[in-house]
């Protein structure tokens, strides 16, 4: 990979954010482990560390867990043997965890804890030092109380630090030629269920098969089919609902759905926005980025 050639792509401003990733990369002591989802941010940061350091210098670690969409884990496969850096698969435990089950406001909190507690297991026998996750700038203005387990925990986010956002992160990814810089942004299949309500695998399993209905009948890139009990609430980019609108297409997603278990199949006329179930939440959360408003270290 040519540095000459992916600095020509980037936007001025984004350039020298990715000159200081770099620099930020090369301050901190090896090996580095990066907590490797598979989605574009958490790529960029990977890639990053290989260019600074060397690829022997990282190890990815994936958590695969029925809370996360089976096509996550087979990019961040496809991603990491690209990169040609040890790729590790971990089981991550929330899911035995009441505090997460329960599914709280906070409830984010409880899995990235139980995660943190597995990438320490797997540093320790690598021997890494540093261990990263692809939390972006634009991260910080949203509630993400996982965030705060992380920062409990010494997981740094270099991105965040240097101040790249979601959007410049993808640019990034696309001058590094990376094969899901365009991938749109997944989340975990836990925020599809209200708070309060129960999570279990069976609620996870038929969101993520509802989900996979959606896109296949429709074509829609960004699909989030939140789970109200009968109702599935289905949400897709604004600039996607019309592909929905059509009635053989309504008449096929209703009846495939139902076929799931949903009485009602509904279409959120707002379209998708990340974290709609938060707008329920008061103003201001007891637990939220307010804690971790400085991620420099």
């Amino acid at each position: 990979m040519n540095l000459g050639e992916v600095l020509e792509k980037l936007h001025l401003g984004t350039k020298e954010k990715f000159l200081k990733l770099i620099d930020w990369f090369k301050s901190v002591e090896s090996p580095v482990l990066v907590a490797f989802s598979g989605g574009v941010d958490s790529s960029v940061v990977l890639t990053v560390a290989s260019l600074a350091l060397g690829r022997s210098s990282v190890v990815a670690v994936t958590a695969t867990s029925p809370i996360h969409h089976e096509e996550d884990v087979l990019w961040a496969k496809r991603v990491a043997e690209l990169l040609g850096v040890t790729h590790i698969l971990v089981e991550s435990r929330e899911l035995k965890d009441p505090n997460f089950i329960s599914n709280p406001p906070n409830r984010c909190y409880f899995c990235k804890k139980s995660l943190a507690e597995e990438l320490s297991k797997v540093a320790e026998r690598f021997g890494a030092k540093t261990v990263v996750d692809g939390t972006n700038a634009s991260d910080l203005s949203g509630y993400r109380p996982g965030l705060l387990a992380f920062v409990e925990a010494g997981v740094r986010s270099p991105l965040a630090e240097v101040g790249i956002t979601k959007d410049e992160a993808r640019e990034i990814a696309r001058a590094l030629s990376l094969p899901n810089w365009d991938r749109p942004s997944m989340s975990c299949l836990a925020t599809r269920i209200p708070y309060g309500v129960p999570i279990d695998v069976e609620k996870l399993k038929r969101v993520a098969e509802a989900e996979k209905i959606v896109k296949a009948l429709t074509g829609v890139s960004v699909v989030r089919v939140r789970d109200h009990g009968y109702i599935a609430r289905i949400e897709v980019g604004r600039d996607e609902r019309k592909k929905l609108f059509n009635d053989s297409t309504m008449d096929r997603v209703a009846e495939e759905l139902r076929k799931l278990g949903y009485k009602y199949v509904t279409l959120d006329l707002h379209g998708y926005r990340s974290g709609s179930l938060d707008e329920l939440l008061p103003k201001e959360p007891t637990h939220g980025n307010r804690h971790i408003k400085n991620l420099n270290h």
